[in-house]
């Protein structure tokens, strides 16, 4: 293999979404919440920007795109929220790492991986700004310094689980499809998206997103069976 991708969250982090969603929204709103908006109103806004970024066709940033439905969603000037929330990433954010759990081996399989491969990419869905990736790589001991690629939402304009975003991740590390595997939790997002491409695929058992099209039938096991398909490859 020429590059293997690996998604974060739920993969190379062990998380339950729905709790870390949760406690995540709770410390949002207490950032963003006294630039003048109600804590409903913000998560209402969060998601529908989050929508908004899940159809991005590439003709803007997954940021543009986030905060430009933000300011229309609210009908208020995102400028004090969006850098309220530059702050709130490289700062408060870390408090969420209680809401997420422990994983030694995550270092292990990223060192594994650039035994294996030429390429090492932090292929998490371009939701958040990279100081919020570079937060959870955190986590685990791991820093963007450790990945030779890592996408964000400033620097995406397509989320998983379109093909376009592993389209986007091969061109930008040079690599073509067929000479990656990715790595990840999500039947649909991780699995079937890359597939689709020709990209090589393990489903990490722990916290699975089953798919909402079909089941997934290839190589999958627990961490530590993935840790072996690298040391295989």
């Amino acid at each position: 293999m020429k590059a293997i991708l690996f998604d974060m969250d739920g993969t190379l982090l062990p998380m339950d979404e729905d709790v870390f969603t949760k406690g995540y929204f709770k410390l949002l709103a207490k950032k963003l919440c006294p630039f003048g908006i109600e804590p409903e109103a913000l998560i209402d806004a969060v998601w529908d920007g989050t929508k908004c970024m899940y159809k991005n066709d590439g003709t803007k940033t997954n940021e543009q795109v986030f905060w430009d439905r933000f300011g229309k969603k609210t009908d208020l000037d995102y400028k004090p929220f969006y850098d309220a929330s530059n702050d709130f990433y490289p700062n408060e954010f870390h408090e969420a790492k209680a809401f997420a759990g422990e994983n030694p081996l995550a270092r292990v399989a990223v060192a594994i991986a650039h035994e294996k491969a030429d390429k090492v990419v932090l292929a998490t869905n371009p939701l958040f700004p990279l100081t919020g990736q570079e937060a959870r790589m955190s986590w685990m001991g791991l820093t963007k310094d450790d990945f030779d690629f890592v996408t964000s939402y400033e620097n995406s304009s397509f989320t998983k689980p379109n093909p376009k975003y592993f389209e986007f991740v091969c061109d930008t590390i040079g690599v073509e499809p067929e000479d990656c595997v990715m790595i990840g939790n999500s039947e649909d997002e991780d699995m079937h998206a890359a597939a689709a491409l020709g990209i090589d695929t393990f489903l990490v058992e722990g916290f699975v997103k089953p798919s909402r099209v079909k089941p997934y039938e290839g190589k999958r096991g627990s961490f530590e069976d993935m840790i072996e398909f690298l040391k295989s490859l």
